[in-house]
């Protein structure tokens, strides 16, 4: 059980609720803290001007809204608002962005009252996922557009993803005796504005990403077994001497998992012997730089998955809606925590340093598919006949067409503003599409590697060495194995690919330990 309380909300929690199944629940303190603060603003708001209380929204903030239209304009804010296009969000980036929104209502300075914390809980644990369309938001009044899908949900309305189907929210309340939303003051306003969905989806990219630092090493070393290397470059005395957390970390998973290897090799048994007599040397003094740097490359696209994970936790833990409606100074304050610069800011950073990891990936497929380069493989390792058979070559233009994507959806979207709203917002962070273009990133990062690893099984079966494999790289050769079978004659691969990615995704070799 995972408890809404006074203590911050961690990656972790997130993890145990979205892939442990979990519970969460709100403990008795915070719903305390929520209900003194609506009762609060409710009394606070009489005979003052709040806006979203008892003022229009947006530019139309300079209508008053009488008392008695006070709570349908909630209503109509939340359905106007329901206007998103675009595939269904991930059910997954969904969760997440509810636990988001959870969290910071819980936090007691949006004036909500305790049901609606309640009942987002309730819908997180019964698995009941609100219909999310990917497109609408600007990033600036936070989500607004996708948070109106959930909260349309929360009234009794809309869709949602329940036990496998898109379904009516109406019958699927009806069936298991939920009750909608009842709006007491501003719950409407409360719940669609935020920086929930964008920070959801970032947690899911941030999680993600870090799996994909874990296989990118483990592809790394594999290779560098493959091709016999020397391991200096990933010594704790090389990479010591640069005062980079992240690279030392690198280096570090790449000396455990390495460690019984009887494939790598020592600079000192064979070169600093005094009997090397060759004008031409056999043996190559240095490995490409996709092979020898991965500490160098790697550690920066480390540095800034935890530095992005630090932000976002931030601001899963922070009150970001407006007005903030604070009970100890006993005043609402006006401003824009709804801004989502933070999060835009890190998810472009995040997305270029996945980009990064995916052009290492692909330059090391290309190091496996180049017999000139790699000198003891055959061509795209290839196991057949060669020009008769063709290994793995249609697999490499996948690879390469994939990464090229990459590298074009790393523009930043955190530098893009389009002023809107009649210019109510004029400059925004575009936080939900910079998160949404990260996890296509990441998404197709995974393809790539699932390329990777065919090719590196492959290569390792070519030249019959998998008992001299570190134990913890055997057992990756292994289990992908018994997903794909050695092959020699062509044949169709786009099933075995997805067979790979979904055996990356689903299982994490944690080798890296981040200091």
């Amino acid at each position: 059980m995972v408890k809404i309380s006074g203590e911050r909300l961690a990656l972790s929690d997130y993890y145990n609720i979205l892939f442990k199944s979990q519970q969460i629940e709100p403990d008795d303190s915070t719903l305390e803290r929520v209900e003194k603060c609506h009762t609060f603003l409710k009394e606070f708001s009489v005979n003052k001007i709040i806006y979203g209380v008892n003022t229009g929204l947006g530019p139309m903030a300079q209508y008053r809204i009488e008392p008695e239209d006070q709570i349908q304009l909630q209503y109509n804010l939340i359905r106007s608002h329901t206007s998103g296009s675009g595939n269904p969000l991930e059910t997954l980036c969904v969760k997440s962005a509810m636990i988001s929104r959870l969290k910071s209502l819980s936090l007691g300075y949006s004036g909500v009252h305790p049901d609606a914390i309640k009942l987002l809980a309730t819908l997180i644990n019964n698995d009941i996922i609100p219909y999310i369309p990917e497109h609408g938001g600007v990033g600036a009044s936070g989500d607004l557009v996708q948070l109106s899908h959930i909260a349309l949900v929360l009234i009794g309305e809309g869709e949602v993803f329940y036990e496998g189907k898109r379904q009516q929210t109406k019958a699927v309340f009806e069936k298991l005796n939920i009750q909608p939303l009842s709006v007491y003051l501003r719950e409407g306003l409360a719940l669609i504005n935020g920086t929930s969905v964008m920070s959801g989806i970032g947690i899911i990219n941030i999680i993600r990403a870090e799996l994909l630092i874990n296989w990118s090493v483990v592809a790394s070393a594999m290779i560098n077994e493959i091709v016999q290397s020397f391991d200096d470059h990933f010594s704790k005395e090389l990479n010591s001497t640069k005062m980079h957390n992240g690279q030392q970390i690198i280096a570090d998973a790449m000396r455990n998992l390495l460690a019984d290897s009887k494939l790598i090799e020592k600079r000192s048994d064979h070169l600093y012997n005094g009997k090397i007599e060759e004008k031409i040397f056999k043996q190559k003094i240095q490995e490409y730089y996709s092979l020898r740097c991965v500490p160098q490359v790697l550690g920066p696209v480390l540095d800034a998955v935890s530095n992005a994970g630090q932000v976002l936790v931030n601001e899963i833990n922070s009150v970001n809606d407006n007005p903030v409606v604070d009970v100890n100074t006993q005043t609402v304050y006006h401003g824009g925590n709804f801004h989502g610069d933070y999060v835009s800011f890190e998810m472009d950073k995040l997305k270029i340093a996945v980009t990064k990891l995916s052009m290492l990936a692909e330059r090391q497929i290309n190091f496996l598919m180049n017999n000139k380069l790699n000198e003891v493989l055959q061509p795209f390792v290839n196991l057949g006949t060669p020009g008769l058979n063709l290994g793995l070559q249609g697999t490499q233009f996948t690879a390469t067409s994939t990464v090229a994507e990459n590298q074009t959806l790393s523009v930043p979207m955190y530098i893009h503003s389009i002023p809107s709203n009649n210019d109510n917002q004029d400059i925004v962070s575009m936080g939900t599409n910079a998160a949404l273009m990260t996890k296509k990133v990441i998404e197709n990062t995974f393809e790539v590697l699932a390329v990777e690893f065919l090719a590196i099984i492959q290569a390792i079966d070519y030249l019959q060495n998998s008992e001299k494999l570190a134990q913890r790289t055997k057992d990756t050769y292994s289990r992908i194995r018994e997903i794909v079978p050695v092959f020699t004659e062509d044949a169709p691969k786009y099933k075995d690919l997805k067979k790979i990615k979904d055996f990356l995704l689903n299982n994490n070799p944690e080798i890296i330990k981040n200091k």
